[in-house]
């Protein structure tokens, strides 16, 4: 098996690129979807047998390709384009003589300039948009339940929507500016209670649920829609 760079299996019929990453800290095999690639990541034991990781993926066929399906039919940063802001549809509108760079202009994201810079200028503009909204989102959250984190960075991440260091720095997706509310809330609460909880025990969601109550809601929602906020781009 190769570390890092794709294999193409036949999988439901459909050419799929696969990535074996062996590691030593996890104990069974594993497979997800790499949202920014576009490809499936198979996680393995050292020395694991490949007839039985081939079987397995093979077994994981229709959900691997299910999921490959979707995030090909993810809108792209392009003129035309309908992405959620904030949960809210808007249109991706090209003024190539304007100036401004980007603006929101009611249902609308306008762009001004070349159209070669558009996806880049898109992506710039929502990594600023999320600093403010998370930002204040993530202060509000904390000063209501006396939680004190003690650093907010937010970055470009393929497969997690956040995280909390033990010195209580949190990050967060700058994609999450696209999610409705309430995910964003759950996913806000899910890591300030890391400052308490530095583990997924039965404590920590309990404190969880006592931060938000959209946890069901969020969840739902991303396992629907997360994977496309992560290839969009």
């Amino acid at each position: 098996m190769t570390r890092h760079t794709p294999e193409t299996l036949i999988l439901n019929n459909q050419p799929v690129p696969v990535i074996w990453r062996p590691s030593s800290r996890t104990r069974r095999l594993s497979v997800r979807i790499d949202p920014k690639h576009q490809a499936v990541i198979v996680t393995y034991p050292p020395n694991f047998p490949r007839p039985r990781a081939l079987l397995f993926l093979q077994n994981q066929s229709h959900w691997v390709t299910s999921r490959l399906t979707t995030l090909n039919t993810a809108p792209s940063f392009a003129p035309g384009s309908v992405i959620p802001i904030c949960g809210a549809p808007h249109t991706i509108m090209h003024h190539p003589h304007a100036r401004g760079g980007v603006w929101l202009e009611g249902t609308a994201l306008c762009v001004s300039g070349e159209q070669e810079f558009i996806s880049r200028r898109i992506s710039d503009f929502l990594k600023n948009h999320a600093r403010s909204i998370l930002g204040q989102e993530l202060r509000t959250v904390a000063q209501q339940n006396n939680l004190t984190p003690t650093r907010l960075d937010i970055r470009d991440t393929s497969t997690r929507w956040g995280s909390c260091s033990s010195s209580g720095r949190i990050m967060l997706s700058w994609r999450l500016v696209m999610a409705e509310h309430a995910v964003r809330h759950y996913l806000i609460a899910h890591e300030l209670a890391h400052l308490k909880h530095m583990n997924h025990s039965p404590a920590f969601w309990a404190f969880v649920d006592t931060l938000t109550p959209h946890r069901k809601q969020a969840e739902a929602w991303l396992k629907r829609h997360g994977s496309q906020l992560l290839s969009m781009r």
